[in-house]
């Protein structure tokens, strides 16, 4: 992610807890079965109140095992931490998340997201653009629809980072 992307967007979350202040944002301890994830690995997500899709991804990450900081924002604030971010709408989905130095946009799985913190590829970030069904968060019964986890640079889809089509 080019440097004053990545200050913009950190400048941006505090900007966002001194407006909002500490009771807008919650930490949600990790758990469940999975190894967690270093303190240093803490997923900081974006969403508004009323998504359950969004909420259903952050409670997904906390059972894989990572240390998860959720805040609700409006839909004008997460359309600028979007574009912060250099998200364009072509990799849009409904909730951002920052891990690293990475953006994650989107119902991502959390193996996908233990690689790229892994491999540390050069690329400001993965998303699952949309929102298909069967992607974390996203579960309808045994309905699975295909979809890629894809790479980014400066809003543009670089590459196909993992495939889920069942």
């Amino acid at each position: 992610m080019a440097q004053g992307r990545r200050k913009s967007w950190m400048l941006a979350g505090v900007a966002a807890l001194v407006v909002l202040g500490a009771g807008a944002a919650w930490a949600i301890a990790g758990g469940g079965n999975a190894t967690p994830a270093a303190d240093s690995d803490t997923v900081k997500v974006y969403k508004t109140p009323q998504c359950g899709c969004c909420t259903a991804w952050v409670d997904y990450l906390r059972d894989e095992g990572f240390s998860v900081d959720a805040e609700n924002v409006d839909q004008h604030e997460l359309n600028t931490i979007k574009q912060d971010a250099g998200l364009s709408r072509e990799l849009a989905s409904c909730h951002t998340a920052f891990v690293g130095d990475y953006v994650v946009e989107g119902h991502v799985p959390a193996a996908d997201i233990r690689r790229l913190l892994e491999e540390r590829p050069e690329v400001d970030g993965i998303a699952v653009p949309g929102m298909p069904v069967g992607s974390p968060g996203m579960e309808m019964g045994d309905r699975k629809d295909p979809y890629d986890v894809v790479t980014f640079v400066d809003g543009e889809r670089v590459g196909t980072f993992s495939s889920y089509h069942q």
